[in-house]
């Protein structure tokens, strides 16, 4: 294969990432949700956070395993940018539900530093994003191998088998470069991008989702890969909105996951970024979640605060008593990050025909107006 053909499958992925928000956002459609978020009302609010997407989407049809449809990508978050790879972040994280995988987690537990960056894809491709991640830091001369160096890299996974030839492995390293070289600190393209172009949450179309709440002088930051729930669960500012729209649902069991990110600059210590994970499983119960047996509901919070904290003498802790509002600041921008998620997602068809519905805007709006609780449009 010559070097320009396979560079065109990158190029479609960036164009694809670039291209693939045409949809209004939670808060436009007139959904209250609580709190103060940032500029961007993302993860990409704290300062020094970047995002980047690699989405592949390819062909329609039947499944011939390794040719069939591909609607997949990667993912990367980089808590201090692509500048500050070399720097470790504080870090905790909590498996509300185990049926599901983030690796490097063990190091992180032991240690309470995230090492580089956290990148997220679908179930069959994390060893091929997870080595990537190494020959990319290599590649871009952030490390030596010569000098002995080892990593142990943070790769989360939801599976997109439904919509996607996940066994056709149509990841590549190339996919996961696109993603980090991306990555930038501003508005975050959601719904079916990168990691989450395969995704289904609530049995309508998921995908990335990201919100951001002012807490005080600090600021939290969520970002999701949402593939959870049935119809009957989906609660939206409290409503039972998966109830009233009832169509495109097929589910009889409770399927799927959620990897969520939770960034802060408020000065945090691994025991209490662990405390903060803990908290978003608040807000996805918000949204109707009951982290079913199948599901994989994984949760990673990081402080970008204490810059160069893996070699310091001295560094910041923000007491114990005063973390209630960072706490509340996260259960509500996970909340909202959800519904993001669905809000930017249009219908995909994929592997052998299969459709899922993109949720209908003006239903919900309807729905809101209907028990009194729509809110006039940002």
């Amino acid at each position: 294969m010559s070097a320009f053909s396979r560079a065109l499958p990158l190029a479609l992925a960036a164009a694809l990432s670039l291209c693939a928000q045409p949809r209004s956002r939670a808060r436009d459609l007139g959904i209250p949700f609580d709190g103060q978020p940032g500029r961007f009302n993302a993860i990409t609010d704290v300062a020094g956070v970047e995002v980047g997407h690699s989405t592949i989407i390819q062909g329609d049809g039947p499944l011939p395993v390794g040719k069939g449809p591909v609607r997949t990508g990667v993912t990367a978050v980089l808590p201090r940018g692509r500048g500050g790879v070399m720097d470790p972040v504080f870090a905790g994280w909590f498996p509300l539900n185990g049926n599901g995988e983030i690796t490097g987690t063990a190091w992180l537990e032991e240690s309470g530093f995230l090492e580089g960056p956290v990148l997220i894809t679908n179930t069959h491709s994390v060893g091929v994003v997870r080595d990537a991640v190494i020959e990319w830091q290599i590649r871009r001369g952030l490390r030596d191998p010569a000098r002995g160096w080892f990593a142990l890299p943070v790769v989360a996974e939801t599976y997109d088998g439904y919509l996607n030839d996940i066994n056709g492995f149509h990841v590549r390293p190339q996919h996961a470069f696109q993603a980090l070289d991306s990555a930038r600190g501003e508005a975050v393209a959601e719904g079916s991008v990168g990691g989450g172009t395969g995704m289904i949450c609530h049995e309508f179309k998921g995908g990335i989702g990201a919100s951001s709440r002012i807490a005080g002088p600090y600021t939290v930051g969520v970002l999701v890969q949402c593939n959870y729930g049935r119809r009957s669960q989906l609660r939206v500012a409290g409503l039972p909105v998966g109830r009233e729209i009832t169509e495109g649902s097929w589910r009889g069991t409770e399927q799927g996951s959620i990897i969520i990110l939770v960034a802060t600059d408020a000065p945090l210590l691994p025991h209490q970024l662990k405390r903060l994970a803990r908290r978003a499983a608040m807000g996805l119960a918000r949204n109707g979640s009951v982290a079913g047996n199948s599901s994989g509901d994984l949760l990673l919070a990081f402080s970008t605060a204490n810059p160069g904290a893996a070699s310091a003498a001295t560094l910041r802790m923000l007491p114990n008593e005063n973390m209630d509002p960072l706490f509340e600041a996260t259960i509500q921008a996970t909340e909202e990050a959800i519904i993001n998620a669905m809000a930017a997602s249009d219908t995909m068809t994929g592997v052998n025909g299969r459709k899922v519905l993109g949720l209908p805007h003006n239903r919900l709006r309807d729905i809101l107006k209907k028990y009194n609780r729509l809110t006039p449009a940002n």
